[in-house]
């Protein structure tokens, strides 16, 4: 027997695709079809997006604005080299990452290589992350991106 559900709602289309065609389903509140894929498939992740649009040197001032203003939006322009800083940081945070630099005793930090870490990650360190500089932390404390760590063996 073939059923068309042209006229069907999205959740029944969608009961259907997961090949559920005898079911009495109760929706307590409005939801989308997203919603419900994820209630009946399950296992379902979602991750952060960042929408990158480049090439803003070509269009106008008005539609690189609009653009900027979009939820989870960066505008850069790479010939130009606009913006690309903030679309780092926004890497930085969308990823949930730090970096933090290693220093050696009596020497200056090498800012050129830093150790690239999850943020929350501990260690004993001297950073920016504590009030007074250079103060030494126990091992739990929470390292902040562009900390600069030293560690001394005892």
């Amino acid at each position: 027997m073939i059923r068309f559900l042209y006229f069907c709602s999205p959740q029944l289309r969608v009961a259907h695709y997961v090949e559920i065609f005898n079911a009495e389903v109760i929706f307590r509140e409005d939801s989308t079809p997203d919603e419900f894929i994820d209630v009946v498939v399950g296992g379902r992740v979602y991750l952060a997006c960042l929408y990158v649009y480049n090439k803003i040197d070509q269009i106008s001032l008005q539609e690189v604005d609009r653009l900027a203003r979009q939820p989870h939006s960066v505008v850069v322009s790479c010939n130009l080299k606009l913006n690309l800083d903030y679309l780092l940081e926004k890497l930085w945070d969308y990823l949930n990452l730090i970096q933090v630099f290693t220093k050696k005793r009596g020497q200056k930090p090498d800012l050129d290589e830093g150790i690239i870490l999850r943020n929350g990650s501990t260690v004993e360190h001297i950073g920016t992350s504590v009030k007074f500089s250079p103060q030494h932390v126990g091992l739990n404390h929470v390292l902040h991106h562009h900390d600069v760590v030293q560690i001394v063996k005892k």
